[in-house]
């Protein structure tokens, strides 16, 4: 059982290390700075906040400056890791079945004693790789780094936005299989899946105190609060639930797909 995820997982091992060694060194370089900005500031950083273009404040969460937690949230969390990982992981997804067949390595898989649906799912499964090397590494970075530098933070905290985030990293990766079981090339695939989550993530803040805010139901950043979480300590389950949901259905959506696909 699973031998397909455990093959795709080994071959995922050296990006999941270079991905989580890149947002380490990421986190370290925007949480090491802050002491500097925030006292060079002073009582001047709530003013900064003012300046920044509402946009760019609703995109990026820019609800606080002044504690780290704000600072992380928005810097960090809501570029960083909605944004970026987010992008990531359907980039990884949208590779996962358009690959192989671009490759015509699909027909030889699909020639073994293995279903359709098994295919899919195991290779849906070996994201688990990068998912659990940056959801544990990552977190243990932040604390120990706000620590260092004198600002620290709440450990249940930071972990509960990571928990939290799973389901929302995970439905990105949905975006990203669906694109791979409609589109044969791997590229396109790709460009498919980044930009709809870029679009869906921008199109969210675009939409958020507006007459069209239901629109924004789709956008699963919609459903991933770091400020809420990290200032406020509030844990939204029920829209963590909503995306493990959103990514079942993905899933499923993908397997049907690729069930009635013709693989040339």
């Amino acid at each position: 059982m699973l031998e397909l995820a455990r093959y795709e997982g080994r071959h995922r091992v050296r990006g999941a290390a270079a991905a989580t060694a890149a947002l380490g060194g990421f986190a370290l370089l925007y949480i090491f700075i802050y002491p500097t900005f925030a006292e060079s500031l002073g009582a001047d950083i709530d003013q900064l906040l003012e300046a920044y273009p509402e946009a760019l404040s609703k995109a990026f969460g820019v609800q606080s400056l002044a504690t780290m937690e704000g600072y992380l949230a928005s810097e960090l969390y809501t570029f960083g890791w909605l944004l970026v990982v987010g992008i990531y992981f359907a980039y990884a997804g949208a590779s996962l079945i358009a690959a192989d067949v671009e490759r015509e390595r699909m027909d030889m898989l699909l020639s073994l004693p293995v279903s359709r649906a098994r295919v899919v799912l195991e290779a849906f499964a070996s994201l688990a790789v990068p998912l659990v090397a940056l959801s544990t590494v990552v977190p243990v970075v932040v604390v120990v780094a706000t620590e260092l530098v004198g600002y620290p933070v709440s450990t249940v905290d930071v972990a509960a936005v990571h928990l939290l985030s799973v389901p929302y990293l995970t439905a990105c990766a949905g975006i990203g299989l669906v694109a791979s079981v409609v589109f044969d090339r791997a590229g396109i695939a790709q460009r498919v899946a980044a930009g709809a989550l870029v679009g869906l993530f921008f199109a969210e803040s675009l939409v958020t105190e507006t007459d069209f805010e239901a629109v924004g139901v789709v956008s699963p950043t919609r459903y991933v609060d770091p400020n809420a979480v990290l200032r406020e300590s509030e844990y939204a389950l029920g829209d963590a639930a909503v995306l493990a949901v959103a990514t079942l259905s993905l899933v499923a959506l993908a397997v049907v797909i690729f069930r009635r696909k013709d693989i040339q």
